[in-house]
């Protein structure tokens, strides 16, 4: 039977300098993980990268951090490479990148639209093939998406629209992979308490949104908290390997599907 344990891992962090992949980062270092690498996007989160490395080194593990923009395949090529010459090749992958953009559609440009696509699918896709070349048999792979896949909603057509392609590349890969024993899942929270959600809503929609979720009332903002969401991923990287070409939406009744 395979070791589906995080203890003695090597894991790789689309996203890990802050909000939710930040924790995440921490939070695998803090299990057990014997190496973890925290990617970032540009220098604006240097700082918090290094920050995440200094609390994953206080864990226990080794860390590193790589900045890359993933919205080319060489790019995402080139961040594996450098992870795996740092600390390894990588038993789990968590891709969290992601953009959004609260617009009408009939105002949404042709750069605008672009930017998504390459933020959202382009990058996701090509993680997920470059995982499936090198992520360890019996490892794991995660995507983050968005509980909106689960909602039919205005103003988010190229936010939704641009992480839906992502449930399929879950299914195929979790389909391809398979015979490798790589589980491969994707997991949408709902709108989160972080920096990354408040920008694109005006106060009426943060004041809707916080009362939204089933569960809202049980919560602090009635928002979904990355502590929340967590337990989760972690259970999906380790014992929950049997789950595999899924779509989870953790929310607290924000949306399902």
């Amino acid at each position: 039977m395979a070791d589906h344990s995080i203890r003695g891992k090597v894991a790789l962090i689309a996203g890990g300098a802050k909000n939710l992949g930040g924790l995440i980062a921490r939070d695998l270092a803090e299990q057990g993980a014997k190496a973890v690498v925290v990617h970032y996007n540009s220098a604006s989160s240097k700082a918090e990268a290094d920050a995440t490395v200094a609390a994953i080194e206080k864990a226990g593990a080794k860390a590193v951090a790589i900045q890359a923009d993933l919205t080319t395949a060489g790019a995402v090529e080139s961040l594996f490479a450098q992870a795996i010459a740092a600390v390894g090749r990588p038993d789990i992958a968590i891709n969290t990148v992601g953009k959004v953009l609260k617009k009408p559609l009939v105002e949404i440009s042709e750069a605008e639209y672009d930017e998504m696509t390459a933020v959202n699918s382009k990058s996701a896709f090509f993680f997920l093939k470059e995982a499936g070349k090198h992520v360890n048999d019996n490892g794991k792979v995660c995507t983050l998406v968005t509980s909106l896949l689960g909602a039919f909603t205005p103003f988010y057509a190229a936010y939704a629209g641009t992480k839906a392609p992502v449930e399929h590349f879950t299914r195929a890969a979790a389909k391809e992979f398979g015979a490798r024993g790589i589980s491969v899942t994707a997991v949408g929270p709902g709108p989160m308490d972080t920096p990354f959600f408040y920008p694109a809503e005006g106060a009426d929609a943060v004041a809707y949104h916080k009362t939204a979720a089933a569960l809202s009332p049980f919560t602090p903002t009635g928002l979904t908290h990355i502590e929340d969401v967590v337990p989760f991923i972690r259970h999906l990287v380790s014992d929950g390997w049997w789950i595999t070409g899924q779509t989870l939406l953790i929310n607290g009744g924000y949306t399902t599907k």
